[in-house]
């Protein structure tokens, strides 16, 4: 109808359509109908925007935690002092594919109290003899609960070590170890008796075994690479001394910046330095 009206207005209009197709006509009236539905909803004021750094925060706190729905979050961002609806809280949450379920990390941290793992180590003397180190960890505080040596470990010596290591403690649920050949059948025994499940790891899996070959990797970077080992002896003072750093002293990530053997905070008092391991590594205190 626009157009014959400008026919019967102006007849030489026909001569200006004649370089435009239908479609394009069709894509313009499309556009100004984009355009003047933009206009009609322009902003007029109503309910303000959310900030960008709360809506991020909305989207962290339900990624981070998948059982949490709106309500939930929106109680949280009302402690904070953040007002918000929760119908905005819901436009903003992450939207989960599938059921909410933990993550691995979170598994594991909810049954670390129930796991030791156990491995064995190699450490050369002046003499070039090997000697063998045990290591137990338990890993709901990533405390060393034994450090044995020997130079030829058999089962039953690595029974007799566990034993002494639980000692009148309560015993782990979970025993974590590598397929080695020396975990014969009088240790298998030692650890059903104790009422340990026993938790070989897949062959040629390491990575099963993390949390102690991580711990070992430790031992040698912060001790054993910078020692001569004489004999038998001498490495059991060293690793008995590092036992006593590393659970009584030094810092861990996994636990929040604290000791496996929680370390008090002293906030006042003169700070004074002692040396460990002949000064490989100091304990700072205040008195």
């Amino acid at each position: 109808m626009t157009f014959v009206a400008f026919y019967r207005l102006a007849p030489a209009v026909l001569s200006a359509l004649a370089i435009v197709r239908p479609e394009t006509v069709v894509h313009w009236h499309r556009a100004g109908f984009r355009l003047f539905w933009q206009w009609k909803s322009r902003s007029r004021g109503g309910r303000p925007k959310v900030a960008l750094e709360i809506r991020r925060l909305i989207r962290e706190m339900s990624l981070t935690n998948p059982l949490w729905g709106a309500p939930r979050i929106h109680g949280e961002l009302l402690k904070l002092g953040i007002e918000i609806g929760q119908t905005s809280v819901a436009k903003y949450m992450t939207q989960h594919k599938s059921p909410p379920s933990q993550g691995w990390k979170t598994f594991l941290r909810n049954h670390a109290d129930g796991i030791a793992s156990i491995d064995l180590f190699v450490v050369p003397t002046i003499s070039f003899r090997l000697l063998y180190g045990l290591l137990i960890l338990r890993h709901d505080r990533r405390e060393i609960l034994w450090l044995g040596v020997t130079t030829h470990p058999t089962a039953e010596w690595i029974a007799r070590q566990l034993t002494e290591a639980i000692g009148w403690e309560p015993a782990p649920e979970y025993l974590i170890r590598d397929r080695d050949r020396v975990y014969g059948e009088v240790f298998a025994r030692c650890v059903r008796a104790m009422g340990i499940r026993d938790k070989p790891t897949a062959p040629r899996s390491p990575w099963q075994n993390g949390h102690t070959e991580r711990l070992i990797g430790s031992i040698r970077r912060e001790c054993l690479d910078h020692v001569v080992i004489f004999g038998e002896r001498h490495l059991r003072h060293v690793l008995l001394s590092y036992m006593q750093y590393y659970n009584g002293i030094r810092t861990h990530l996994a636990l929040g910046k604290d000791a496996p053997l929680s370390r008090r905070v002293q906030p006042v008092g003169r700070i004074i330095s002692t040396a460990i391991l002949g000064g490989l590594h100091h304990h700072y205190v205040r008195i």
